[in-house]
């Protein structure tokens, strides 16, 4: 099972299977592959020595939040003067302003670098030059037509770029940059793992693949986090009531990354630095409440916003011919239409625009489902919008209100000439059938080695069919179904979270059951035991299997 796990993950010799089970510093990539990074690390250098202002230009996420800390830290540990600036989400929207390059300027900068950000900032570069500063992009997203005229460009994704690697998050890039010109000054190669924490929450939040460059400095960032985490992160570790020592990517994504973002979506985001670059325990330990305080808010607001939006999108989305939605409201609070973007996809599992407008100019986020590029359906509407950027699966945009209407017309159309009926359906993948006989904590153990888990490495899923129930059925905590199966070695605990609704598909009397599951550890009552996390049943006939699983 080992071995077909990891064919269908590419790997197929056992030099591969080595690198992949033990991801090791020494992979990584040279980061002078990127195009004008000798350019780029020659003037951070000369800044450092004639200690010139720099001033590093993040983002209000916690790609740009954690990016820009890992710069502001590298920095100022090598004797640097250095500042950073993170745009205020409301009043000056995704990506470099010109309020930012204005203040830069005003502070005397010599040296402004972006991280997670300016790759379409065409404009505010040329402003910046036009003030005397030198500006470095580095960015991750996709490039628009034209390129910003920087003293250099660091992104993997650039035309015609040789960097090995495309896929790394803006973090991931900061760290490129920050690596260069720590072999440049000989500084020795385990020198940034003390900043290995940082990339590991950015990366991972950032929900790009995780393999290749971004496995390897996720694993290596997860020891650092899980050992001897900045003293931000361990304050707010122990805030989100995370086990210390025992955090993996599901601990960022779903406990840390929310209250890192929460402050950003609904204030300054400077807290959150402060928060990662403090060495102060218990300043820590305030800004650490002072997340969790922001992230309850965040979430209440989630729970209205998510709850007119269905409403809205009962009266306006037609699911027999609209493949996409677009919603639009004035008063939505900016800071969580994405996930409630996420949110409506979960429901109606269709590519989802939100837009809160303000004083006649929308501002949304977009977000998708496998089989639609959302930043290229935004590029078949710019004629529509006042800019957009961002990824596959997500983007952001800006339009004028009186376009909406055309706007939803021209993506719902895009959507329908892209997707087929099939595409909307949702699907399970499943990486093997397997016996419940072969489950026991050796598969387990093997099963852990596989991660850090993500996007195009994801926790192997199976289905077992023909199972038989050990007792009845119930839902716990709201509407997640709890039961136990039987196999030939034992009964084995299982939960579907979410899964209440299916409660009626199953038959307690017949081993005619079938379940799509991953295979976990879960700890209760200080008793640590397999258990079996439950995607999907059915009762009956056993299913004909392909590829996916409905």
């Amino acid at each position: 099972m080992v071995a077909r796990l990891l064919m269908q993950r590419g790997i197929t010799t056992p030099e591969q299977a080595g690198a992949f089970f033990k991801p090791a510093r020494s992979a990584l990539h040279d980061p002078f592959l990127f195009r004008q990074m000798d350019v780029a690390v020659d003037r951070i250098i000369r800044a450092l020595r004639e200690k010139q202002l720099i001033y590093v230009f993040g983002d209000y996420d916690v790609d740009g939040i954690t990016s820009a800390s890992l710069l502001y830290l590298f920095f100022r540990d090598l004797g640097g003067n250095v500042r950073y600036y993170i745009p205020n989400r409301e009043e000056e929207g995704y990506g470099v302003s010109r309020e930012g390059v204005e203040i830069a300027s005003a502070a005397g900068a010599d040296l402004l670098i972006t991280v997670d950000c300016g790759i379409t900032a065409v404009d505010q570069v040329r402003q910046a030059r036009a003030h005397g500063m030198d500006i470095i992009v580095s960015d991750h997203h996709q490039a628009g037509d034209q390129i910003p005229d920087a003293l250099a460009v660091i992104n993997p994704k650039l035309p015609g770029s040789m960097y090995p690697f495309s896929e790394l998050a803006g973090c991931g890039v900061a760290f490129k940059l920050a690596q260069a010109v720590a072999q440049t000054l000989d500084l020795g190669a385990d020198y940034l793992d003390r900043y290995l924490d940082l990339v590991a929450v950015g990366t991972a939040a950032d929900i790009v693949p995780l393999v290749d460059e971004n496995r390897i400095l996720v694993h290596l960032g997860l020891e650092k986090l899980n050992r001897d985490p900045l003293v931000g992160l361990s304050a707010l570790i122990e805030t989100a009531h995370l086990r210390g020592g025992q955090t993996g990517v599901g601990q960022i994504i779903y406990g840390i990354a929310p209250r890192i973002n929460a402050v950003g979506r609904l204030g300054s985001a400077d807290r959150a630095v402060n928060l990662m670059i403090t060495q102060n325990a218990e300043r820590a330990r305030v800004l650490s409440l002072e997340l969790e305080q922001e992230n309850r808010t965040r979430r209440r607001i989630d729970t209205v916003t998510l709850d007119e939006a269905v409403a809205e999108a009962e009266q306006v989305h037609d699911p027999a011919h609209d493949y996409g939605i677009v919603l639009a409201r004035e008063d939505w609070h900016g800071g969580v239409i994405g996930i409630v973007a996420s949110r409506m996809i979960e429901r109606y599992y269709r590519p989802t625009v939100m837009i809160t407008v303000k004083d006649g100019i929308g501002k949304g986020s977009a977000r998708s489902i496998p089989g639609f590029d959302i930043y290229e359906a935004l590029n078949q509407c710019s004629d529509l919008l006042e800019q957009f950027g961002g990824h596959t699966y997500a983007a952001g945009l800006s339009i004028r209100a009186e376009k909406i209407g055309q706007f939803r017309e021209r993506f719902n159309r895009v959507a329908t000439e892209t997707l087929s009926e099939d595409d909307l359906v949702p699907r399970l993948h499943i990486d093997a059938e397997l016996p419940l006989e072969q489950v026991d904590d050796e598969l387990l153990g093997h099963l852990q080695q596989f991660a850090p888990f993500g996007p195009d490495n994801p926790v192997p899923s199976f289905v077992s069919l023909d199972v038989a129930l050990s007792g009845y059925p119930r839902i716990v905590g709201g509407n997640h179904l709890k039961f136990k199966v039987r196999s030939s070695r034992g009964v084995i605990d299982c939960i579907g979270f979410n899964l209440g609704d299916r409660l009626q598909r199953m038959d307690p009397n017949r081993a005619s059951n079938h379940i799509v599951y991953t295979v976990q550890e879960n700890e209760w009552m200080g008793r640590v035991y397999l258990q079996l996390h439950v995607q999907d049943v059915l009762s009956g006939p056993p299913p004909v299997l392909g590829n996916d699983f409905h």
